[in-house]
């Protein structure tokens, strides 16, 4: 079965500070503009600021992880995750509201796996361009 240009339904997600801390904090990052509203309006953010690698909270937040693995009957046990990207066009801070939406854009088989690549395109709640393109791939044996 192929997936490849299905659109999922839009997702909503709101960034919590108390979210961001988390994660820098699970991610071993202590850079102070993760962690104090001071430091972030110091280093010339609007709010705490998201780490580089946060979006993927989104995705897993909003329940769009596993969303093809299910419709494909892929045991999530038997996953690992293979490879994400993030293209950024604007800061991802406290307090904002990112709507989303995923598809399918490329599905192959390999020996021993099958690996999906979706595209997860975001907005941010004070704009009409996107603030994220993500792309992650997931491979299965």
């Amino acid at each position: 079965m192929t997936l490849v240009g299905k659109e999922y339904q839009p997702f909503v997600f709101e960034v919590e500070k108390g979210r961001i801390r988390m994660f820098a904090q699970a991610i071993g990052d202590t850079n102070p503009i993760y962690h104090d509203a001071q430091a972030a309006a110091n280093a010339g953010y609007s709010a705490i600021p998201a780490p580089p690698t946060f979006p993927f909270t989104i995705i897993m937040e909003a329940n769009q992880a596993f969303m093809i693995l299910e419709e494909l009957g892929i045991d999530k046990t038997r996953t690992m995750h293979g490879e994400q990207s993030f293209t950024y066009y604007g800061d991802i801070c406290a307090g904002d509201t990112i709507t989303g939406r995923q598809k399918v854009v490329d599905q192959y088989e390999k020996r021993w796996s099958t690996s999906v690549h979706r595209d997860a395109d975001t907005t941010h709640q004070s704009a009409t361009r996107a603030r994220l393109r993500f792309k992650h791939d997931y491979c299965h044996s």
